[in-house]
C-alpha cells in the first residue's frame, strides 16, 4: 500500500520552509534508525503515541502511515481500543473514530 499525501497545510508549510522541512524529515529518518523496531512496529508505537496526545490530525497521519507499513484496518482500530485502561472510554472512542476516518476514506 502507498501513502497518500500530506494533507495540503503539511505541503504548504513545507514548501514554505524548506530548511526546517528538510531538518525535519532528517529527524524522522534518524529516529527510524535509531533501534531495532521494523516500520510496522514502529508505525503502531507512533500512532499509540499520536491517540494517547489525544491530537486528531496526528492519529489521522499515524493512521495513514500505519497503513502503508502494511497494519491492518483492524490492527490500527486494536490500537484505539488499547487506549481504554489508560485514557479513558471517551478517549478512547475520540481516537478509534478519527481512525475510522481514515480507514472509511480508503485514504
Amino acid at each position: 500500500m502507498t501513502m497518500s499525501k500530506p494533507p495540503k497545510r503539511f505541503r504548504e508549510f513545507i514548501e514554505t520552509h524548506r530548511e526546517v522541512g528538510q531538518a525535519y524529515q532528517a529527524l524522522g529518518e534518524a529516529t527510524k534508525k535509531a533501534g531495532p523496531l521494523d516500520e510496522r512496529t514502529a508505525a503502531l508505537v507512533k500512532l499509540g503515541i499520536a491517540i494517547g496526545m489525544k491530537q486528531e490530525g496526528a492519529v489521522h497521519a499515524h493512521t495513514r502511515k500505519a497503513r502503508a507499513a502494511g497494519c491492518s484496518d483492524d490492527e490500527l482500530r486494536h490500537a484505539a481500543i488499547l487506549a481504554t485502561t489508560t485514557l479513558g472510554f471517551p478517549a478512547m472512542m475520540a481516537a478509534y473514530s478519527w481512525i475510522d476516518d481514515i480507514v472509511r476514506s480508503g485514504d
